[in-house]
């Protein structure tokens, strides 16, 4: 039966969109610039799009993915960086609650982003039906947008909002009910959607991958709690669904793994779906690039404010899948995905046998400031980088270059032993494992040369949804579907294709069982935002992992905010807590 939301509560849940605030984005494509009817249509999309960027930001929905999953894990640094209130370690350890900030905030992203979808439709559906070509084209796109962010909260909140005014009520859908809305919403613009826009907006390849996500998480959505029941309706469909992308011709997957995730993605043939950041947003980010790296590494020698967070660091426990895959070769030798050498030190200078901060002052080797790069993949051991002088200023060379030095642990000096960053396997909640050098780093996405601090005015797209996503999900339906064969020749030819460092190319896979097809969605799509889903649908959540014992399946699902429920109270069981909360 469908409930109704009342408009009231509306400010908290699904923000009222005639009053939501409008952004000052910039319009996102060219070809909507103009004045009157254009600059509304402009007008009425550039909020919704403009939004993705701030609900993907790490304090919101990628920080709640990331940190809930084995694969990150965020402790209160040195006991004194990233407490904010516990949020971080009550989610990594599942004891998440529904005042908790990160999974507000959350939730609080995505639900303002599906309002403006709303209010982008309100604009668009007149326009369209007088006959305005161009509105019709954006009206689609509103459509799916907004079913795309509808599974973001079906995903963690297990409901959909239902919603087409905003002077209506919504109706809130869950289980194959939530799941139904979302596959007719999405089928009733992908024969008509476009087909060649870049990946800043939803296009038709877009449409047939989420149609293909759906379809692939809808066991788990149907009963969050229980065993998946994959049944071959629904596989064929991601099938079928991958297909349609995979032979469009119109995506290929990039022989350099990391390319994907640097400048010049928004033209990467293997980018779907993204946040288009090329300097058009008022609130674009480099969250994903910095969040992860060490304080003391500046990424940007030409702006020298800009440096990492010491943030959140890959579990142990996700670095051994690595271990487990390749034995006695190392990730960094074995496999493309895990490691790329941007920071090429001479040979004669990795040896720091005999060198330490005390007695490396010619220790060093000279780049343009404009042409450092951080290492991508995992960031291990010590860490080389530009280094500052007593005046705050980078030490330079000769030439105009900066000095690139093993990176100082500023936290050490004046302790008597001052040390170089080095990232170490073992991080946790301990006063050891908590100290701000612990841990691998995430260096997956590139800090954009448009931002002046590695934070903001970034030009890196936000990859949503790639080619190499869709070969993942087409294996995957193809051996729940009793095609092991098949599924073989997708993660081969996926593993194949990273092949610009021939010396790392992965090797062929000569087996695959669901053990094996789990790690290699690991691989592959580490630091996407992607890993919690898989591991709900491959039964994994409920395992222990650094720090995390809790095994509850409740908490497959995050709590609805208590400031949700607040403001629904005067509409009587309409908004109903997650069970186990």
């Amino acid at each position: 039966m469908k409930n109704r939301l009342i408009t009231l509560f509306i400010g908290v849940l699904i923000v009222t969109i005639s009053g939501c605030d409008v952004l000052d984005e910039k319009v996102l494509d060219e070809s909507l610039t103009g004045a009157g009817q254009a600059e509304e249509i402009s007008g009425a999309i550039a909020p919704a799009y403009g939004q993705l960027a701030w609900t993907w930001r790490h304090t919101n929905y990628f920080g709640l993915q990331q940190i809930a999953s084995d694969e990150a894990i965020l402790p209160y640094r040195g006991g004194t960086d990233w407490f904010d209130g516990g949020k971080f370690i009550a989610v990594h350890q599942h004891l998440m609650t529904p005042s908790n900030d990160l999974v507000t905030s959350g939730w609080n992203e995505v639900t303002r982003n599906i309002s403006r979808t709303v209010a982008a439709i309100e604009v668009l559906r007149p326009l369209s039906q007088n006959g305005n070509s161009e509105a019709t084209e954006a009206l689609y796109e509103m459509i799916a947008l907004r079913a795309y962010l509808n599974m973001l909260a079906l995903d963690s909140w297990g409901l959909v909002f239902e919603k087409e005014t905003s002077d209506e009520t919504s109706s809130l859908l869950r289980g194959q009910e939530a799941i139904d809305y979302i596959q007719s919403e999405l089928e009733s613009v992908v024969d008509v959607i476009n087909t060649d826009r870049g990946p800043g907006r939803f296009s038709q390849g877009a449409v047939w991958g989420m149609m293909a996500r759906l379809n692939l998480n809808a066991a788990v959505y149907r009963d969050p709690y229980g065993t998946p029941n994959f049944t071959s309706e629904d596989m064929n469909k991601v099938i079928e669904y991958s297909n349609n992308i995979i032979n469009s011709g119109r995506y290929s997957l990039s022989p350099e793994f990391f390319d994907i995730f640097k400048d010049s993605n928004n033209s990467n043939p293997e980018v779907i779906f993204a946040v288009d950041q090329r300097g058009v947003l008022n609130n674009e980010h480099n969250r994903w690039a910095y969040w992860s790296l060490a304080g003391d590494l500046y990424p940007r020698p030409e702006w020298p404010g800009a440096d990492g967070t010491d943030g959140p660091a890959a579990t142990p426990d996700y670095i051994q899948t690595w271990v487990d895959a390749y034995g006695s070769v190392e990730g960094a030798e074995a496999d493309a995905r895990f490691y790329k050498e941007e920071t090429v030190v001479p040979e004669n200078l990795r040896d720091l046998t005999g060198v330490s901060p005390a007695n490396d002052e010619e220790h060093y080797f000279c780049v343009a400031a404009t042409e450092f790069e951080v290492d991508k993949g995992f960031l291990r051991d010590i860490i080389w980088g530009p280094r500052k002088g007593d005046g705050g200023n980078f030490l330079t060379c000769d030439d105009g270059g900066v000095r690139i030095y093993p990176v100082i642990n500023e936290r050490t000096r004046g302790q008597g032993n001052t040390q170089y960053v080095n990232h170490t396997l073992n991080v946790d909640f301990t006063n050891e494992g908590r100290l701000h050098n612990t841990g691998y780093r995430f260096s997956k996405y590139q800090c954009s040369r448009t931002s002046d601090d590695c934070n903001n005015f970034s030009s890196v797209d936000i990859v949503l949804l790639r080619l190499g996503e869709v070969f993942l999900m087409r294996a995957e339906a193809k051996f729940r579907n009793g095609d092991t064969a098949g599924a073989l020749e997708d993660l081969n030819t996926l593993r194949a294709a990273r092949n610009a460092r021939l010396d790392q190319v992965p090797p062929s896979l000569s087996s695959i069982d669901l053990d094996i097809l789990y790690r290699e969605l690991g691989f592959e799509l580490y630091w996407e935002g992607l890993r919690r889903t898989n591991q709900i649908r491959f039964g994994k959540y409920e395992d222990s992992w650094t720090e995390k014992s809790n095994s509850d399946v409740n908490r497959r699902l995050f709590p609805i905010p208590q400031s949700a429920i607040d403001g629904a109270s005067n509409e009587e069981g309409y908004l109903v807590q997650n069970p186990g909360y």
